[in-house]
């Protein structure tokens, strides 16, 4: 199916991250020019140098970026503007948790980058793009978690799924507040997405801080590729970790035209985990 995307300006924030990788390149597939924005701007040249040399029509622009702070925002989008032109689709993916941790254990250090990551940096991204968005329309996609409708799943995130709530809530009051500029916003909620390959994973990823150790394991990766049924799906109805992919491909359509009558909503994207 032709999504109509050939040709756009896409921004992924967290790009250089695991579900990241997946919607960068996934754009890039459609023909849009993407930027990756990314502290991680290491892993995000990697990535635009697997976008040319996979032969993606897409061109991917990597861009080191920090969210949480607004002069970085604004260099990041000058840059777009000089590169690409204006900015038809946001995907609103950098957030994460800083480590598991029981909620009356958590310290001020972590309460707070949970905050700036998960919700000023959707924020402060949002209203950077919104000078575009106000003349010309286009499509903001939020990444929020199942842990944002499930409290069962983040048991030890309690503070990373409140944040990924507030996403929630914002994605419905942007869709109204800017539907008067023909912008739709929706959100997408994953289930657990994990690598296919450890090398995948940029230095700065939850992955490497704690992902490999309490989550899957690198061995637990090679054998979910091997079977039908992978670790860590037992409350799912289809047994398999999520990939990249799965979100990817679910945010495309969210930012085509095919998804013109759909907005305000968010789609949970994790085997069944979740069934509202």
């Amino acid at each position: 199916m032709d999504l109509g995307l050939n040709g756009k300006t896409a921004i992924v924030t967290g790009g250089s991250g695991v579900i990241g990788q997946g919607l960068v390149l996934g754009f890039a597939a459609e023909g849009a020019n993407v930027v990756c924005a990314d502290r991680d701007l290491t892993r995000g040249l990697e990535i635009a140098q697997l976008a040319s040399q996979q032969g993606l029509p897409g061109r991917v622009l990597a861009i080191g970026t920090d969210i949480t702070d607004r002069s970085s925002i604004d260099a990041m989008m000058g840059t777009c503007h000089a590169e690409f032109g204006p900015v038809d689709v946001l995907v609103n993916n950098a957030g994460g948790a800083r480590m598991p941790a029981r909620f009356e254990e958590l310290g001020d250090d972590a309460f707070d980058w949970e905050l700036a990551l998960n919700i000023k940096g959707t924020v402060y991204v949002s209203q950077a793009a919104s000078k575009d968005f106000s003349t010309r329309g286009g499509a903001v996609v939020n990444i929020s978690s199942s842990g944002g409708h499930s409290p069962g799943s983040a048991d030890l995130y309690v503070n990373y799924a409140s944040a990924k709530g507030y996403v929630l809530v914002l994605t419905k009051a942007l869709a109204s507040a800017w539907s008067e500029w023909g912008v739709r916003v929706n959100a997408i909620c994953p289930g657990l997405i994990a690598p296919e390959f450890p090398d995948e994973v940029g230095e700065g990823s939850l992955w490497r801080r704690f992902g490999f150790d309490s989550i899957v394991s690198p061995d637990q990766l090679r054998q979910a590729r091997e079977e039908s049924e992978a670790t860590n799906t037992a409350k799912q109805s289809h047994k398999r970790l999520g990939r990249p992919d799965d979100i990817a491909n679910l945010a495309l359509f969210l930012a085509s035209d095919k998804a013109s009558y759909i907005t305000g909503q968010s789609i949970s994207v994790s085997g069944g985990s979740w069934m509202p």
